[in-house]
């Protein structure tokens, strides 16, 4: 899409420090963390939320992708929060697909 700004990100017109990166997504910080740590994964292909992508290999690329980034980033063992927002009443704000990965400090088991 045009006016998306991941899908700028992803064809270099808009600069990003890009900490991981495979064939079908990257791992960018988040421009305004919630945690310590904040990263998003993001598909190269443009889906505009979760219920778009009905590719399983998409959806385990990102997974895979939050696993890889956890351990060379040194905080799998300390643990970590990953969240899809899908559509504007679930927190989506930026409509393409994309998944945060939330580390740095400790999280209660409480989610809302």
């Amino acid at each position: 899409m045009m006016d998306c700004i991941f899908c700028k990100i992803v064809k270099g017109d808009i600069p990003a420090t890009v900490e991981y990166e495979t064939d079908e997504l990257i791992v960018i910080n988040d421009l305004n963390p919630q945690a310590p740590v904040h990263l998003l994964v993001i598909p190269k292909t443009h889906y505009s939320t979760l219920l778009d992508c009905d590719e399983a290999v998409v959806l385990g690329g990102l997974l895979e992708g939050v696993k890889e980034i956890a351990i060379r980033k040194g905080f799998a063992d300390a643990g970590f929060r990953t969240v899809i927002n899908t559509n504007k009443g679930g927190g989506q704000s930026v409509f393409h697909l994309h998944l945060h990965i939330l580390a740095g400090k400790g999280f209660s088991e409480s989610i809302g």
